[in-house]
């Protein structure tokens, strides 16, 4: 089985390195960085969910998808696509139809941002809008159905935004538990990467 962790957006591949830190083997692990995966193509969602669907198909064995925010996002949507390639799911922080007030509010944000935090994750702050921007029209409602495998969703307590969301979703995918981290916001692999990790581990050896 390989596990595959997916970091959100605001986040890079190393955003994943202390949660990654606290499992004992790590041969099985990847941790792509999303923005390096687009290449030269443009940030757009679409774009984005090719080139995450390319690379989980380099790997022959059945995957564990581990996805935070769009992470998350991308997890669920290949999970729908391929069922059958999806051993188990943890979807941290989901959204499965997209908020637009939310999205409106966070690109206006970064509007009033300095580039640098951007190029600090690979990219530009055009980039981040454009990707954000291209989301709006996300929603797999109908879909959720086609989601077979155990699926785990967790949330921060203290993550409001995301909080309704993840209870909507694991009331409506058939093999599906949630749990909420204590303690925590948003970015739970940055904020509680042991608790994360133990609850990833449990959910693991069950399934």
């Amino acid at each position: 089985m390989r596990y595959i962790f997916v970091h959100g957006l605001g986040q890079s591949s190393s955003s994943w390195e202390k949660t990654i830190s606290c499992i004992d083997d790590t041969t099985q692990i990847s941790n792509p960085d999303l923005f390096d995966l687009l290449q030269d193509k443009k940030p757009t969602y679409n774009n984005l969910y090719t080139a995450f669907s390319k690379y989980i198909e380099e790997y022959f064995e059945p995957v564990v998808l581990i996805g935070l925010s769009l992470g998350a996002v991308l997890a669920l949507n290949y999970t729908i696509d391929h069922p059958s390639r999806v051993g188990s799911l943890i979807l941290i922080a989901p959204q499965y139809k997209m908020p637009k007030i939310l999205l409106k509010v966070q690109n206006t944000i970064f509007r009033f941002m300095p580039e640098s935090p951007f190029q600090k994750l690979g990219s530009s702050k055009n980039d981040f809008i454009l990707l954000s921007s291209s989301m709006m029209e996300l929603d797999f409602s109908n879909d959720l159905k086609k989601v077979q495998c155990k699926t785990l969703v967790l949330c921060g307590e203290y993550d409001k935004v995301n909080k309704r969301a993840s209870e909507k979703l694991a009331e409506q995918i058939p093999a599906a538990e949630i749990r909420t981290i204590m303690g925590v916001g948003h970015e739970v692999n940055m904020e509680a990467p042991e608790k994360l990790v133990s609850i990833l581990n449990d959910f693991l050896r069950k399934h």
